[in-house]
């Protein structure tokens, strides 16, 4: 079901097509009153013909003017809209024979455009405005004054009329409905991707509950074991042995390490600014985080190369910092010799690459890059670390890139400064 903001926006490019349609109006009558008046002879009013044109120009500049900035038409507005173009064509009509004027079917164009563009109400209004009118040229016109040599060929202009008009109303209606068409094939789209990224946020919701649920559950039972790791380093035993006494510092440090992971984890799941967030620079906070990887992950060859010039301030982003490490560390099981990773700044942009030599992604899995559970590593979970990548960095505001090159692949991250700044 189309939501009533959709449809807003779909009103807007509708009511701008109108406008489009209305200076091909108004560019059509001149050139027909011309025809007209001094090809065929034929005495028309045209000051008052002229100031209906003048009407309709003054009406699609107001149009454009009114609803430049506004991101949402109304059903009512689009209706009037298409009520002032049937007023407009009634007069013109009325000043040049009436309902007996071949271009009376222009009626048909203004009931086709409301029917595809209005909702049903809206429609019958301008369908029930549009038989009045007609009804009204039956009754009450301004007859043509034609010579007697004219009236002789009345039955051939009148046919030579219905052609143009049938013509003119072909063109206008395949090249309007065409563009509606595709202003309702592109609202669809982007309704599809609104609901797949709501179903996608739902997912991550409840990844987030699990992750904090599980951080909370973890933390008596790390606890537990370093009240007993303090008691081990103070027994006499143990001290005077060691290779116990080393190995029982390897497990406090395996053990501070999976409380910090534990608390960035529940950081995360807080508010993304809230008390405790750090203030540093693009430039920090990016070697910071390769150095704290490159400790954890001892690649054999990592090519890191920052060319971030500004000391930009930027909020020291853990959810951001996870999401990195996610990329490299596919990057380093898909090629253990050598990972490349670049940071630069665009205009207001960061753009994180990295680069790494392996086979590359396949066919599948660059089609649904950032899909949940999209992997080829054939194990539980597998393709969530990237489908939190798209999603986190879509949050700031910026979007993934992954493509295969001649060796290996790429993965680029554009991140928008404003985002990451310690002022947003």
């Amino acid at each position: 079901m189309v939501s009533t903001a959709e449809r807003h926006t779909a009103n807007r490019e509708n009511l701008f097509l109108l406008t489009q349609l209305r200076w091909l109006a108004v560019a059509g009558q001149v050139v027909t009153i011309l025809i007209v008046r001094f090809g065929l002879g034929i005495e028309l009013p045209l000051q008052e013909m002229g100031m209906v044109l003048a009407c309709l120009v003054a009406l699609n500049l107001a149009t454009l003017v009114y609803h430049e900035r506004r991101t949402a038409i109304s059903d009512t507005e689009l209706l009037l809209e298409l009520l002032l173009d049937a007023a407009a064509l009634t007069i013109q009509l009325y000043l040049s024979g009436g309902a007996s004027n071949p271009f009376v079917s222009l009626y048909l164009l203004q009931v086709a455009l409301g029917a595809v563009l209005l909702p049903s109400w809206s429609a019958w209004v301008l369908a029930g405005v549009v038989l009045s009118g007609f009804v009204l040229l039956m009754r009450k016109f301004r007859p043509l004054p034609l010579s007697e040599e004219l009236h002789g060929d009345l039955f051939t202009l009148h046919i030579g009329g219905t052609f143009i008009c049938f013509v003119l109303a072909t063109l206008l209606l395949v090249a309007f409905i065409t563009r509606i068409g595709r202003n309702l094939r592109d609202s669809d789209a982007r309704l599809a991707s609104l609901n797949r990224q709501q179903a996608e946020e739902g997912h991550i919701v409840r990844m987030g509950l699990l992750a904090s649920g599980a951080a909370h559950e973890l933390g008596t039972p790390l606890a537990t074991v370093s009240v007993i790791l303090s008691d081990w380093r103070r027994m006499q035993l143990l001290r005077d042995r060691p290779d116990l006494a080393e190995d029982i510092a390897e497990m406090q440090r395996q053990l501070d390490r999976c409380k910090a992971i534990v608390s960035g984890i529940l950081m995360s799941s807080g508010e993304a600014r809230g008390e405790g967030t750090l203030r540093t620079t693009a430039a920090a906070f990016f070697d910071g985080m390769m150095s704290e990887w490159q400790a954890r992950r001892s690649p054999h060859a990592l090519d890191y190369r920052r060319e971030l010039v500004d000391d930009e301030e930027i909020i020291s982003d853990i959810a951001l910092k996870q999401i990195v490490f996610n990329l490299l560390d596919n990057a380093v099981e898909a090629s253990p010799d050598w990972v490349g990773v670049s940071v630069r700044r665009h205009a207001d942009v960061i753009v994180l690459e990295v680069r790494d030599r392996g086979p590359g992604f396949t066919k599948e899995m660059l089609a649904g890059f950032g899909t949940p559970y999209n992997s080829t590593k054939g194990r539980p979970g597998g393709g969530l670390g990237l489908f939190l990548v798209v999603n986190v960095v879509r949050k700031l505001g910026g979007h993934v890139e992954a493509v295969n090159e001649a060796q290996g692949a790429c993965v680029t991250l554009t991140l928008p400064l404003e985002a990451l700044s310690a002022e947003a």
